[in-house]
C-alpha cells in the first residue's frame, strides 16, 4: 500500500522537462512539491512564485536547507544526470531521471553502482512506456517478428546537446526492447545532421537474436509531428498511435495476399466502420486516456513509497542507452564509408 503521507519531492531543472513535472507534481495527491533547483535566478524567482516553494541555486543548497527531501526528478542537460543524480543518491533520495538515463555507459554503471550502495530508487523517463496504447498493447505481445517506428518532430532547440537518436529514437528503442526481449544481434544505420552539428535525421535497421526485425526513423527536421509503430505478429497486424493513444488490431489470416500498403489503406477506411469488410477482423483495443508524464509520476511516487521496483529501471535505461550509442557508432561508420 502507497503512503498515507504524501512524498516529499523536489524538481532540478526549470526548463521545459522541468516545469512539467512541476505541474503535475503540484496536482499528485500522493506527492508534496517542497523545493526547485534551478542555475538561472530570474528562473528560481518566477518559479518559487507560480509554485509556491523555496527555490535553490544548487543541489548543495537544497540539501543544506533541511527541507527534508524524500525522491526528486532530475531534469537538468543530459550530460549533468550522473553528477547530480549520484549526489542525491547519497543522501539516501530517490530519483526518476529524465531520458536518457546519462551520457555515456560508465556514467550510468556509476548511478547504479550508487543506487545499489544506497538502497535507493531509480527510475529513468522514458515516457511512451507509460503511453496508454502502449499499455494496451503489452498483453497482446505473440513473438512479435517486424517492428516499423517512425517518430518525426519539427526542428527546436530544445534538447541540441543529444543526436535524434538520443533525442526521439531512444523512445522507440526502449519500447520496442521492452516488447521484444531478446538481445539484438545486428545494427545497420545512416543519418545526417541538417540544422545543427549533430544527427537530426537517422534511419536504423535492427536484427534481434530471435529472428525480430525493427526499422526506426527518427527525425527532428520533420514539417510533421508523427509518433507512430506498427507491428506483425503471427496472424495479427498492430497499429500503435502514441499521440492519440490508439492501438488498431487486424486479424490478417484472413487478408495473407495483401501488401503492408494495402493493410494500411484498410485500417484508414475501417476505423469508425462498424462491419470490417474484406473478411478482415479489425477491431480498437479499449485504452484508458491519461497523461503519461502523470502516470510516470504516479507511478514514480507508488515505487518509492512501497519500495518496489519501478517499470522503468535504470537497467532498463541502460539498455536502451547502450543500444542507441551502438546505433550512433554505426552511423559514424556509415559517414565515413560514404565518404559524407
Amino acid at each position: 500500500m502507497a503512503a498515507e503521507t504524501p512524498t516529499r519531492v523536489a524538481v532540478v531543472g526549470g526548463g521545459s522537462f522541468g516545469r512539467n513535472h512541476l505541474r503535475v507534481y503540484r496536482d499528485l495527491p500522493a506527492a508534496q512539491l517542497v523545493a526547485i533547483v534551478d542555475t538561472s535566478e530570474q528562473a528560481r524567482h518566477a518559479l518559487a512564485a507560480e509554485y509556491g516553494v523555496p527555490a535553490f541555486a544548487s543541489v548543495e543548497e537544497l540539501l543544506t536547507a533541511g527541507l527534508n527531501i524524500e525522491a526528486a526528478s532530475v531534469c537538468v542537460p543530459t550530460v549533468q544526470h550522473a553528477a547530480i543524480a549520484q549526489t542525491l543518491l547519497r543522501h539516501g533520495i530517490d530519483v526518476l531521471i529524465e531520458k536518457p538515463i546519462s551520457s555515456t555507459l560508465e556514467e550510468a554503471d556509476a548511478i547504479l553502482a550508487t543506487a545499489e550502495q544506497h538502497s535507493r530508487i531509480v527510475q529513468v523517463g522514458h515516457l511512451e512506456r507509460f503511453n496508454p496504447a502502449v499499455t494496451a498493447a503489452v498483453p497482446l505481445m505473440n513473438k512479435p517478428m517486424f517492428f516499423e517506428a517512425h517518430r518525426l518532430s519539427v526542428f527546436t532547440p530544445r534538447s541540441l546537446d543529444v543526436d535524434v537518436v538520443l533525442d526521439l529514437m531512444i523512445h522507440d528503442l526502449d519500447v520496442v526492447l521492452s516488447l521484444v526481449q531478446s538481445p539484438v544481434a545486428e545494427v545497420r544505420a545512416v543519418g545526417l545532421p541538417v540544422l545543427s552539428r549533430k544527427v537530426d535525421i537517422a534511419n536504423v535497421r535492427l536484427e534481434f537474436e530471435n529472428g525480430c526485425v525493427a526499422n526506426f526513423t527518427a527525425s527532428r527536421v520533420s514539417t510533421e509531428r508523427v509518433r507512430k509503430l506498427r507491428f506483425f505478429q503471427p496472424h495479427q497486424y498492430l497499429s500503435l498511435d502514441f499521440a492519440r493513444q490508439d492501438l488498431l488490431m487486424i486479424d490478417v489470416t484472413a487478408a495473407a495476399s495483401l501488401t503492408p500498403q494495402q493493410l494500411e489503406a484498410v485500417f484508414a477506411a475501417q476505423q469508425t466502420a462498424e462491419h470490417p469488410s474484406q473478411g478482415l477482423s479489425l477491431r480498437k483495443v479499449p485504452t484508458t486516456p491519461g497523461e503519461p508524464l502523470r502516470l510516470e509520476l504516479e507511478a514514480f511516487v507508488n515505487a518509492v513509497q512501497t519500495r518496489t521496483t519501478p517499470r522503468v529501471t535504470a537497467q532498463d535505461a541502460r539498455k536502451a542507452l547502450a543500444l542507441a550509442l551502438q546505433i550512433t557508432d554505426a552511423i559514424k561508420q556509415h559517414t565515413h564509408r560514404a565518404g559524407l
